[in-house]
């Protein structure tokens, strides 16, 4: 299990205030200490709920510590002053666990339950 950081950018975000700093924040993000891989998902269709975002970034961590530890690195402080400064604040932060399961793993569960009925 790995632990990461998410970001959530708010769609009321100027769609071109956040691509002329988003390289930016990528530069001092990546820098941060105890990063092992990042992720960026554009929103293309908002599809259900109140709250409307444009863009999700995850930082993946070994641990809430590392995780944190990285946050309060020079890099990481840079990071977050950018991220303010592109959205005006029009964004949610948090902490989660992450944990994944592969394919393989899916379709013996899958096989299991169709023998079993």
């Amino acid at each position: 299990m790995t632990y990461k950081l998410v970001i959530l950018i708010e769609s009321s975000v100027d769609a071109a205030v956040l691509d002329q700093y988003w390289p930016e924040f990528l530069h001092h993000a990546e820098q941060m200490p105890g990063l092992l891989r990042e992720s960026t998902s554009r929103v293309d269709v908002h599809l259900y709920g109140d709250a409307a975002y444009q863009l999700q970034h995850e930082l993946f961590f070994n641990s809430p510590e590392d995780a944190r530890q990285a946050m309060a690195s020079e890099a990481g402080r840079a990071a977050g002053r950018i991220l303010q400064q592109l959205s005006g604040g029009r964004l949610v932060l948090y902490f989660a666990d992450h944990r994944e399961d592969d394919l393989e793993n899916i379709r013996k569960y899958r096989q299991s339950l169709s023998s079993t009925e």
